[in-house]
């Protein structure tokens, strides 16, 4: 029972259903009470320990109705009725052959089988027993405890089912039925067609188990997959088919990050204590002092200003940093942006004003063009080198590709001087800085940290440790 609720549970965290261990115990110890008796009351009593939101709620109903909704395998004979009427018969059902006597195919294999040690040997086995009784319920069990034994529930390709299928026939002992098939052939016996029939019914069977079971357990492992893959892609090379994929991935990353950095400082019960809070809120318990308060260092959330090169070599890199800076708003709410191309300018107003993809595009649209390096920097230090001090970041996204332009680089030295920390993040690989016209090396002087930044995975591990050196 708890290996079949751990299976379930994997299934939902690949659907982005964020469970606990502990929630795993809970589900477990309601699992316990009420097992399979009722399938209502099983989604109920899981749903409360395992789905929080409403959004994971409606997922955990759809994996639900899906992971458990097993239907017996229908091992009847699945030929046409017209065609059973016109003289072809089911297993066990009695044929009259040209002759005119009637014959029992069962009886033909039974008789083989008695005949032949060999075959009864290949043949009496309880896989063989079950396919003649037709018992759908043991063989639902065994194909099931099968895949259990094979890992199906790793399943990831559909390359892989016929893989999982091979396995599961060899865990039921299908193999034995194999060599009597070879066995029957090569005597020419008239019970081969039957034993063949029960493999393939029995093939058939396991082919539809696997099949159920992949499109329960890849979805959600394949969407991973595609994510990682996207993740790990550099951003000017992403399709734009698959924009809508990266913008949720994006939102996706910048949620994770969220919920890591936006918990509350713990108080702890230490340091210099607060002698004037402490007397002032004991006034109202006549100066009995039930409550202790310690002083504490109050520190301001950062400013983040982020300045994005959204000359055409660069614009997807920039406009995914301001996705991702804008996705934290609720973590980082002081947020100012400026782009520029051969001239810079504040777009903070645009993002305020309009969704964030519609922001982008004006962003693009406004400011795009030749690089100026130079130029640009005159201008942010106009805009914003007096709102800079020792708790400002600044975050420059950019190639440092300048047309062989006066780099200006004195302006970027008063900004080092001036920042807390002074970020460049460039998407170009870094054999590349230096090289033609990229004054990234002279430029790295006046930074406390450079990275290559080209792709979705680089983003998120550079915002991360920007969000925990402030905290």
């Amino acid at each position: 029972m708890n290996s079949k609720l751990i299976s379930f549970i994997n299934v939902l965290r690949t659907h982005d259903v964020r469970i606990s261990p502990a929630e795993t115990l809970d589900a477990m110890e309601v699992m316990s009470i009420i097992g399979y008796r009722s399938r209502s009351d099983l989604r109920t009593g899981l749903s409360q320990a395992l789905a929080k939101t409403a959004e994971e709620k409606a997922t955990f109903v759809q994996c639900f109705d899906r992971f458990f909704e097993y239907e017996l395998p229908d091992a009847a004979n699945k030929e046409d009725p017209s065609e059973t009427a016109q003289g072809e018969t089911e297993p066990g059902q009695e044929s009259i052959d040209q002759h005119g006597a009637a014959s029992t195919p069962a009886l033909d294999l039974a008789g083989e089988m008695a005949a032949d040690s060999e075959l009864a040997a290949h043949l009496d086995t309880p896989l063989m027993e079950m396919l003649l009784d037709d018992d759908r319920n043991e063989l639902s069990l065994a194909i099931a405890q099968a895949a259990d034994q094979v890992g199906l529930a790793q399943i990831q390709m559909f390359t892989q089912k016929g893989q999982y299928t091979r396995k599961i026939l060899d865990a039921m002992g299908e193999e034995q039925i194999r060599h009597a098939v070879i066995e029957l052939e090569r005597q020419g016996s008239s019970a081969l067609n039957e034993l063949q029939t029960y493999r393939d019914r029995l093939r058939e069977l396991v082919r539809d188990h696997v099949e159920r079971e992949y499109l329960i357990q890849a979805e959600g492992k394949n969407k991973q997959f595609m994510d990682d893959i996207l993740a790990k892609t550099k951003l000017n090379n992403i399709e734009h088919h698959y924009l809508h994929r990266v913008h949720d991935l994006v939102r996706k990353m910048a949620k994770r990050l969220a919920a890591r950095h936006s918990r509350r400082r713990r108080l702890y019960k230490r340091g210099q204590l607060n002698m004037a809070k402490t007397i002032r809120r004991g006034i109202a318990n006549d100066g009995v002092m039930f409550d202790v308060y310690w002083k504490s260092v109050k520190k301001d959330r950062p400013k983040i200003l982020a300045v994005c090169d959204v000359s055409g070599s660069v614009a997807a890199y920039a406009k995914f940093l301001l996705m991702f800076l804008y996705s934290l708003y609720d973590i980082l709410p002081g947020v100012r942006s400026f782009a520029f191309s051969s001239h810079l300018g504040e777009v903070s107003d645009l993002f305020a004003q309009h969704p964030l993809e519609k922001a982008i595009e004006l962003v693009n649209r406004k400011y795009g063009g030749a690089t100026d390096y130079g130029g640009s920097l005159l201008d942010f230090a106009a805009l914003a080198m007096n709102d800079i001090d020792s708790n400002t970041t600044v975050i420059i996204l950019g190639d440092a590709r300048n047309n062989n332009g006066d780099a200006k680089l004195e302006v970027m030295q008063s900004i080092y001087q001036r920042a807390k920390k002074v970020i460049w993040l460039n998407p170009e690989s870094r054999k590349m800085w230096g090289t033609g016209d990229s004054e990234m090396d002279r430029y790295m002087s006046a930074v406390h940290y450079a990275a290559e930044c080209s792709s979705l995975q680089h983003l998120e591990r550079i915002v991360d440790e920007l969000l925990r050196s402030n905290r």
